[in-house]
């Protein structure tokens, strides 16, 4: 008799993150720019974070574009990819490809943070343990500013509170979330992992309907 093992967690669980932040000060960066449509063949989640922004951080020749900020060292901490992404207005806006979301959180990112997101984009961010962050154009400049001041600029973004922080000034700002999304990632569930982990939930209920 086979045994179906239990399915893992779909991704890292969402509490707390306390972290530095790559600056992308661009407004209506669409999904074609976050993953190109010739970088859609593959199926699984692994791998996109490679072509992440791909012409934008590539020359035709594959050597990086000095200018763009993921190859700028001053982003990344001691080579490692930051796990915040500060974005323009309208980030995720076209087409409603899943492989947008799929390379930000492949590459490292585990949050973005944009005074707005388009709605396809941020449901499919939410299904894969991405946390986007919507806060005030306001206070999406404060940010901006605190980075270019101090490129080294912690940002916190606690889950739990609903509430965005710049840690050196300690100004702060709420932010929403949907609930049910709110639970999955504060556990590293999907939508599988949440009716998986109410399977006993699920059985008493079904036994009462047949009984």
């Amino acid at each position: 008799m086979n045994v179906k093992k239990e399915k893992k967690m779909a991704y890292d669980s969402f509490n707390v993150l306390k972290a530095t932040c790559v600056p992308l000060p661009l407004e209506n960066v669409d999904t074609d720019q976050i993953i190109p449509a010739r970088f859609l063949k593959a199926t699984k989640r692994e791998g996109f974070g490679d072509n992440l922004f791909r012409d934008w951080r590539y020359n035709g020749d594959d050597s990086p574009k000095v200018d763009f900020v993921l190859n700028n060292t001053t982003y990344t901490d001691n080579g490692t990819p930051r796990k915040i992404l500060v974005a323009g207005r309208n980030f995720g806006s076209g087409s409603s490809r899943e492989h947008a979301a799929w390379a930000i959180y492949d590459y490292g990112f585990r949050c973005v943070i944009s005074s707005f997101f388009a709605d396809i984009f941020k449901g499919n961010s939410l299904n894969i343990g991405i946390l986007p962050v919507t806060v005030s154009p306001e206070f999406l400049d404060k940010i901006f500013t605190a980075i270019e001041a101090n490129p080294n600029a912690e940002v916190e973004v606690d889950l739990p509170n609903q509430k965005v922080t710049l840690v050196a000034t300690g100004e702060s700002e709420g932010f929403d979330i949907n609930g049910y999304k709110k639970h999955n990632m504060l556990n590293g569930f999907d939508d599988i992992d949440y009716l998986q982990s109410m399977k006993s939930e699920i059985a008493e209920f079904s036994q009462k309907q047949t009984s």
